[in-house]
């Protein structure tokens, strides 16, 4: 049955998969959405048999519905292939009680490399398929991650060019060196003196500028996102939920039709909703664990059915969740709405206006799925410490930070329930965070001494992504204030 995307904010014509992706967001400022969630045609036992290639193929197959076989598959053989450093792609590692789910075994280790290692594929294709001659121009905001896996990528993808904009003090030096050393002559990198909410509104605005779009299609440009706003982003992350679950199975850790959890740690929400879409495809999982650090505005709104982002924003050791707008969030209360287009705008306008929403009770009984908790700096650093001392697993910040609300969370409950933690970034990235955690003699260190030290303790090689950045030149070094970005943008395009 075929798959079609609206908006979140209204009624109009729904588009093919293929358009969403090019597309990256309605005009109207929201976001798409499948018509409805596909069910799994292959039974349990069939997936646990297959790898992680053929499980992408059946998961995407059901959502991307007019692409064709030949066209999925060469898509996700060309994304998932000797890119990532093990045959697995995402490996299931058992440590202290949980299996951490290894996302980050891709050119940037972290989890983003799993979805944008096949979007440039399904954008190129759904380019050729709707008969596209613009440029596409991909337009992204990072809190660290998406922009060095988005560059990756898209460099020197003929047909393309790359902006990404991050905060200029919120991201480690690892993930700014990653992103300031990019080669590729259709990239750009651009600081920005403000935080992700910033460089994500700006990138939103952009979208939706109908003066911009015409000025850029009258040079022959468009706009598209690689965000995880973007459709063709979430699609691929809803994979590894199943091959976990696939994994498990054939391990013979779980028995077929066995329910699991599954902690997330979440800033932007696209990373658990892709985990919610999996249970509503038929996978059996049973909670839906959202851990938030210090900017718990997810786990206030869980608590309490009111998102407020009106507070202070706190730089934190996990900056990739340092985040006060939880973009995909939006996907969620627009289902839990009813798909009502016009309730879910009204919300939207006044998270835009004053700041804040709240849902109403009947609304709260959609969220039955989920638990929200957080954890602080310390507890982060605490259960760094923790698992390394008593098991020699070193993990990353964000990691930690799901890890943690793992305990609260089992302590709290007494669920015992076997559980899958989404592990979202090699601790190579967060080495700084990560062994001044394990022990406070290590922060005399410099950055190239602390890789090298955590590659002794956790034995484990140094990645490539860490290596080929040592020595590496710096390309970009862009900075510009809020306001001027979308001089930026039409500088670097030469509008």
């Amino acid at each position: 049955m075929e798959v079609l995307y609206s908006s979140t904010r209204s009624k109009g014509n729904p588009v093919k998969a293929s358009e969403a992706i090019l597309q990256g967001l309605p005009e109207d400022g929201g976001l798409f959405v499948p018509d409805h969630i596909p069910a799994l045609d292959k039974s349990l036992k069939e997936l646990a048999g297959m790898t992680y290639q053929e499980t992408a193929y059946e998961v995407m197959k059901l959502f991307l519905t007019d692409f064709t076989e030949e066209e999925l598959k060469t898509c996700i053989e060309r994304a998932y292939d000797s890119k990532f450093d093990t045959e697995a792609i995402a490996p299931l590692t058992e440590a202290g009680g949980a299996w951490y789910l290894e996302l980050f075994h891709g050119s940037t280790i972290a989890f983003k490399d799993m979805a944008l290692s096949i979007l440039p594929h399904l954008m190129i294709t759904a380019a050729r398929k709707n008969h596209i001659r613009d440029e596409i121009v991909i337009l992204t905001a990072t809190s660290g991650d998406t922009g060095k896996a988005a560059l990756a990528g898209f460099a020197n993808v003929e047909g393309t060019r790359i902006i990404v904009f991050y905060p200029k003090n919120g991201v480690s030096p690892i993930q700014e060196k990653q992103m300031v050393t990019q080669k590729g002559d259709n990239t750009l990198v651009v600081g920005i003196h403000g935080n992700f909410d910033d460089a994500q509104t700006g990138v939103k605005k952009m979208f939706a500028d109908r003066k911009l779009a015409e000025q850029m299609r009258a040079e022959g440009f468009r706009f598209s996102s690689a965000n995880s706003i973007n459709i063709g982003r979430l699609v691929p992350q809803i994979c590894y939920y199943v091959y976990a679950y696939a994994t498990l199975l054939k391990e013979g850790k779980i028995k077929e039709g066995e329910r699991i959890n599954v902690v997330v740690p979440t800033g932007n929400f696209g990373n658990i909703l892709a985990a919610f879409y999996a249970k509503n495809m038929g996978l059996p999982i049973g909670k839906l664990i959202c851990a938030s650090n210090e900017n718990k505005v997810l786990y206030d709104f869980f608590a309490t059915g009111t998102y407020d982002k009106n507070r202070e924003f706190v730089l934190t050791s996990s900056p990739s969740m340092d985040i006060l707008i939880s973009s995909n969030l939006e996907r969620l209360i627009y289902r839990i709405v009813g798909n009502d287009a016009d309730k879910n705008k009204e919300l939207m306008a006044a998270l835009s206006g004053q700041g804040k929403y709240e849902i109403t009770e009947e609304m709260k009984k959609g969220l039955a799925d989920f638990y929200g908790g957080y954890a602080s700096e310390e507890e982060t650093a605490a259960e760094i410490a923790r698992l390394y001392h008593s098991c020699g697993y070193v993990i990353d910040t964000h990691t930690a930070v799901a890890s943690a609300v793992y305990g609260k969370y089992a302590a709290e409950t007494g669920d015992g329930t076997k559980t899958v933690i989404a592990s979202t970034a090699s601790p190579f990235k967060f080495t700084r965070s990560v062994m001044n955690a394990i022990d406070k003699k290590y922060n005399a260190m410099g950055d190239f001494e602390l890789v090298d030290e955590l590659s002794k303790i956790a034995n484990t090689a140094v990645p490539w992504a860490i290596e080929e950045i040592r020595s590496a030149p710096v390309v970009h070094d862009r900075q510009c204030d809020v306001d001027k970005m979308e001089d930026t943008v039409k500088a670097f395009l030469h509008l």
